[in-house]
């Protein structure tokens, strides 16, 4: 899924460029103009990490994240033009991820955000799924059926892991665009082309698989 960044900036014209660069980046943003709009934001659950400038028109970007760090570890990486030892000095003890000094490329600034996001998550746990006689490895990023091992594209095993994590569960074309292939721009044949060829191989094999039912006007679901 494309992680959903908070983007506290009080610069209309500096916020639409990054989050116009930032969602071509593959994140979803949402803006927030001031403190009280991004003290919503922040608390609305569903946010990866924030973006936060410090000079903001009804409060400080400071306190915001004081006020944050005494009750989340949310990640948070400041943006802000005060670039002396001592903002960023304050920036960081008070708990900000990492500081960035306005200006900056559009390019650092995803880099940063992923490296956060990186050290943000805890390791991974291998998990295997299982529905009926299929088992994805979710590790090695295979999958067999009754111990007969599926060969499947990149996107083929994205579609047949995220189905398999939800088994029952329609899931619409839009819904597929978005955490598969990252963009809702794609046209929907892309996935009616993917959920072909996977059923074509699941269909294929010498022993009965799950199957994905396709429900009329809604979605595709996994069946065992």
């Amino acid at each position: 899924m494309r992680p959903h960044l908070a983007l506290i900036e009080d610069d209309p014209d500096f916020a639409l460029m990054c989050r116009t660069y930032l969602e071509r980046a593959g994140f979803t943003v949402m803006w927030a103009i001031d403190a009280r709009a991004g003290k919503a934001a922040m608390y609305e659950g569903g946010i990866d990490l924030v973006v936060l400038d410090l000079g903001l028109p009804d409060g400080s970007g400071l306190e915001l994240l004081r006020a944050l760090r005494s009750t989340s570890r949310l990640p948070v990486i400041v943006v802000s033009g005060r670039g002396g030892e001592a903002d960023r000095v304050a920036g960081l003890e008070i708990g900000a991820d990492d500081y960035l000094v306005k200006p900056f490329s559009q390019r650092e600034l995803v880099a940063r955000i992923r490296a956060v996001l990186r050290r943000s998550q805890p390791p991974d746990v291998p998990v295997v799924l299982e529905v009926g006689a299929l088992r994805v490895d979710t590790a090695a990023h295979q999958a067999a059926v009754a111990g007969i091992p599926l060969t499947l594209r990149p996107k083929e095993y994205a579609l047949l892991e995220l189905l398999a994590r939800s088994p029952g569960r329609v899931f619409s074309a839009e819904q597929l665009l978005e955490q598969i292939w990252g963009a809702s721009w794609q046209q929907p044949a892309t996935v009616v082309e993917h959920v072909y060829r996977l059923r074509g191989k699941l269909s294929g094999l010498p022993t009965p698989a799950p199957r994905i039912t396709t429900v009329r006007g809604f979605g595709y679901r996994l069946d065992p």
